[in-house]
């Protein structure tokens, strides 16, 4: 396995790049975002993974080696290949498909290329619990202090705490599956959403 190489890069594109390494040429498959951190002729040292089919030795690259094991684990995942999973890296980072997991953001991950409603769901379903990530704490702090606000101002208007615990569940789905992020709203228009649907 070829996990990182550091050398010159000699060609670069928002899909691919060819990194010379002791006078050996490397092309490397990445994401445009990589692609926007890079420069030609700067000497840089690349994470890589090298997926073996019968044809072809594809290498992949990333700048982070958390982004390559991200990668790694994407592949994991029924269905999902090499490309839908480099497509994934590439338009969400760890931290924010960690967040969206742990939320089941199914709004947030269908929008990736190559992803729809059931492959999010599916990432979901066999990723939940295996992405952790310490930058991931301040918006689950948040989103966990919102709901203690949402749940004792629901009590406090005579619903129980089952009741209001389903109803701020059911209110948060709806809105990651919108594509909202609920940490946007105050706690007041999250109420207000919350009583409408328990009326719908």
């Amino acid at each position: 396995m070829i996990a990182q190489l550091t050398g010159t890069l000699r060609h670069l594109t928002t899909e691919k790049v060819v990194l010379e390494v002791g006078g050996v040429g490397y092309s490397i498959s990445i994401t445009p975002r990589t692609s926007a951190q890079l420069i030609l002729g700067s000497v840089v040292t690349i994470s890589t993974t090298l997926v073996v089919r019968e044809d072809s030795l594809t290498l992949f690259g990333f700048l982070d080696a958390q982004d390559r094991d991200l990668y790694e684990t994407l592949q994991t995942v029924t269905g999902i290949g090499p490309k839908v999973a480099l497509a994934i890296t590439g338009a969400l980072t760890p931290d924010d498909l960690a967040r969206a997991i742990a939320a089941e953001d199914i709004g947030a991950i269908e929008k990736v290329p190559g992803i729809g409603r059931k492959g999010a769901q599916r990432l979901i379903l066999e990723l939940k619990g295996k992405l952790v990530s310490d930058k991931s704490a301040p918006p689950v702090a948040q989103h966990s202090a919102v709901r203690d606000q949402l749940l004792a101002a629901l009590t406090g208007l005579g619903f129980s705490a089952k009741e209001s615990d389903s109803a701020i569940n059911s209110t948060f789905s709806h809105l990651s599956e919108q594509g909202d992020d609920p940490s946007k709203y105050s706690v007041a228009d999250l109420l207000k959403l919350t009583l409408q649907s328990g009326k719908r």
